[in-house]
């Protein structure tokens, strides 16, 4: 089935880079528009924004820390002036935690990371809902990890805010269904980006290639992998599914 998104808009979080980057460049292989959401990497975020228009697609960048709402609703606000009607958000902007034990972990850290991986999400949907709500069809996107499967230890902090996203998002899916709007989340594995290759590291000091001959199809998951699954969310591919979470973890180990 058909998955061009020709004439669409999506605002993608975190997309200088890794997952964030590889579904801005897929979204823009199907022909949307893209608002490129970074924090930090200006030259990285405008890298993103040349390929983009290269596939001959229109692209902007905007800097903004998503758990900052008066940076989020100004950050919606530009995006609105400079391409109308936000059709596709993806909530993909993350940060890790410490990995570290409940009884060892500063409350603060909780706090910033339930913010990024939470509260943001909730107040970015909130901001693009009521010009969502008058397009023919709206797409929001929750980037989870397979994290919330197992929910290992050392990790309380980030465990909680992607259950907390995934909690949200089946909500949404609730309640805009009848406006139009598909709310579906995408939960990778390990993943070969800066944060999963600083991750192997710490934890065990191997390069995050090191596991390819113990992954499924021989292979650490590549963020092109989750941008497959986005595409497929958010495209016409999918004219059916609302509140579901796919895995992309290969079938897991």
């Amino acid at each position: 089935m058909e998955q061009s998104l020709k004439g669409r808009v999506a605002l993608v979080t975190g997309a200088s880079r890794g997952i964030g980057r590889a579904i801005a460049l897929a979204l823009a292989d199907a022909g949307a528009d893209i608002a490129i959401n970074f924090r930090r990497d200006d030259a990285a975020a405008r890298e993103v924004a040349e390929l983009v228009q290269s596939k001959g697609c229109r692209a902007e960048i905007y800097a903004a820390s998503v758990d900052d709402f008066e940076q989020t609703a100004s950050m919606v606000a530009d995006v609105a002036r400079d391409f109308g009607s936000i059709g596709i958000l993806v909530n993909n902007a993350g940060i890790a935690s410490r990995g570290q034990k409940v009884a060892d972990t500063e409350a603060a850290e909780v706090e910033r990371v339930m913010r990024v991986h939470a509260l943001a999400p909730h107040n970015l949907s909130k901001l693009v809902l009521p010009t969502m709500r008058k397009e023919e069809r709206g797409d929001i996107i929750m980037i989870s990890s397979v994290a919330t499967l197992s929910m290992g230890a050392n990790g309380a902090p980030y465990n909680m805010g992607k259950a907390a996203m995934e909690a949200l998002a089946l909500t949404l899916a609730k309640e805009e269904r009848k406006h139009g709007i598909r709310t579906n989340i995408v939960s990778p594995s390990l993943t070969v980006t800066e944060m999963g290759t600083r991750l192997v590291k710490a934890r065990s000091g191997a390069d995050i290639h090191d596991l390819d001959a113990t992954s499924p199809f021989g292979r650490v998951s590549v963020p092109e992998d989750v941008a497959a699954a986005v595409l497929f969310f958010v495209s016409n591919a999918n004219p059916y599914c609302n509140g579901q979470k796919l895995n992309v973890d290969g079938g897991g180990n």
